[in-house]
């Protein structure tokens, strides 16, 4: 199995989410099985059937993130020194050539992208485009809309 790279909030995300997952949900949708059954006739009974229906989805879930966590490289951006290059969990300030626009990401796991709190996916075209480079340095992302241009305007590691 390979790594998945995760900063450091996002492990943290994932451990909350498990902790909840196990120590809440799981014993919640056990005793809406429980209430279940006891109702009588279960081939007729869609509390029962929806109950059983999320304690897989819980049980799932679980098992999909302890996966994760076993798999994770975790990465504290604040500890890197990556001489000024984009990495791995750098905070960056664009520009947009075309449009003027100035946008900030931080470059994160699959997992934790959320494009509305400015964090993107290692795997996008973006991240990839912008791996590696430095301040001053253009980078073209192939966008559905075409290729756009953005200059990097200041790298952070926090």
């Amino acid at each position: 199995m390979s790594t998945i790279p995760l900063t450091k909030r996002g492990a943290e995300k994932l451990k909350a989410e498990l902790h909840q997952l196990k120590s809440v949900e799981r014993h919640a949708v056990i005793q809406a099985i429980a209430e279940a059954r006891a109702q009588g006739d279960l081939s007729e009974n869609a509390e029962y059937d929806a109950a059983k229906d999320k304690q897989g989805f819980i049980e799932g879930r679980i098992l999909e993130i302890e996966g994760k966590l076993a798999a994770a490289q975790i990465i504290d951006p604040a500890t890197l020194d990556a001489g000024g290059r984009i990495v791995f969990g750098t905070t960056v300030d664009l520009e947009d050539e075309e449009s003027g626009d100035a946008v900030t990401y931080q470059i994160v796991g699959d997992d934790e992208a959320d494009l509305k709190q400015g964090m993107i996916s290692i795997s996008s075209p973006i991240a990839r485009a912008l791996i590696g480079k430095e301040v001053g340095d253009v980078a073209e992302v192939k966008a559905p809309g075409g290729v756009r241009s953005y200059e990097v305007m200041a790298v952070r590691y926090i």
